[in-house]
């Protein structure tokens, strides 16, 4: 095989044992006694018999030297891996990867925001409303959103990251609660990023620098979980008007490199409307930017996503 198409499959192989880590054997009715297991959930052996190809032929799969396996094949390992949504997507995703068929993707990211965009953010105040990209980078943010996460903004705009801010930055690791559920549907939406262009070079020097500063990513990057959620509900305990549990949805923005507008929202006459309508007042304005704000320091740079993860694993 091509070295080019053995690198290829590497990221298929990756995700193929990280989530056979996942499914226990009784998931799937085989017996949980006889000798000790090395490692956590099924054997490649069981996993090849439950999927009904060879352990010869799975194994080539798992160390990236089989790249081209057919649909049937990855129906037949999506079952036996107990795979849904996302994480069955990914894996049909990461073997047209592997394949050299990769799905059409715009060839650069994109950041700049539309004046329509900008204007349509204003409008849905009061409620809380910004625009990030595929990475998770806020690129703009009306005035209750970005009341809506303190601290981010003291940083300078190219690190404003989400995911960053939820592991790096002191105010951002007690917003959320629970903390640890946010960030591992943040994690898991850069996974799914990761899987879909392995080659994003915003995302290879965030998941570098994440995976350095924080043994928290680089365990739960390491699961494999993708996801990319288009709503959902988060709790809050803001610093400055308290706890709040808002609502939001993700909207694409069409014509974009992935940029996603994320609006918040809460029941009308509850407690969580009112403190969320409080972002806007005189008390929930952020502080003036410090002289010296908590920034990320250097952040290292990687040869890519899949060599951060595998030095994480190592």
């Amino acid at each position: 095989m091509e070295p080019a198409a053995e690198t290829r499959g590497t990221e298929l192989g990756r995700y193929l044992k990280a989530r056979r880590a996942q499914v226990r054997p009784e998931d799937v009715g085989l017996p949980v006694g006889g000798s000790l297991r090395r490692t956590p959930g099924l054997r490649r052996e069981e996993l090849a018999v439950l999927a009904g190809v060879s352990v010869d032929y799975y194994v080539r799969l798992e160390r990236g030297r089989e790249t081209n396996p057919s649909p049937a094949v990855l129906d037949a390992l999506g079952r036996a891996l107990r795979l849904s949504g996302d994480g069955y997507e990914r894996l049909h995703e990461l073997a047209e990867l592997a394949s050299g068929r990769p799905s059409e993707l715009p060839a650069s990211p994109q950041n700049a925001v539309r004046d329509s965009v900008l204007r349509m953010l204003e409008s849905m105040h009061p409620l809380p409303a910004y625009v990030v990209n595929r990475c998770n980078r806020v690129l703009a943010a009306n005035r209750p959103g970005r009341r809506l996460m303190p601290g981010l903004w003291d940083w300078p705009e190219d690190q404003r990251n989400v995911t960053r801010y939820l592991f790096l930055h002191p105010v951002g690791r007690t917003l959320y609660d629970p903390w640890e559920e946010t960030v591992a549907l943040s994690v898991a939406h850069l996974r799914a990023v990761a899987g879909a262009d392995p080659g994003h070079a915003e995302l290879t020097a965030l998941v570098g620098e994440l995976v350095v500063k924080s043994p928290e990513f680089a365990r739960i990057w390491e699961r494999y979980d993708v996801d990319e959620r288009g709503g959902g509900q988060k709790s809050f305990r803001h610093p400055k008007v308290g706890p709040m549990t808002l609502t939001y949805e993700v909207m694409r923005l069409a014509r974009t490199d992935g940029q996603r507008m994320v609006v918040y929202q809460a029941s009308p006459g509850t407690a969580d409307e009112k403190a969320m309508l409080s972002l806007d007042s005189p008390a929930a304005r952020p502080e003036p930017a410090r002289s010296n704000p908590p920034e990320p320091a250097a952040q290292p740079r990687p040869a890519g996503v899949h060599a951060a993860a595998h030095a994480s694993a190592n």
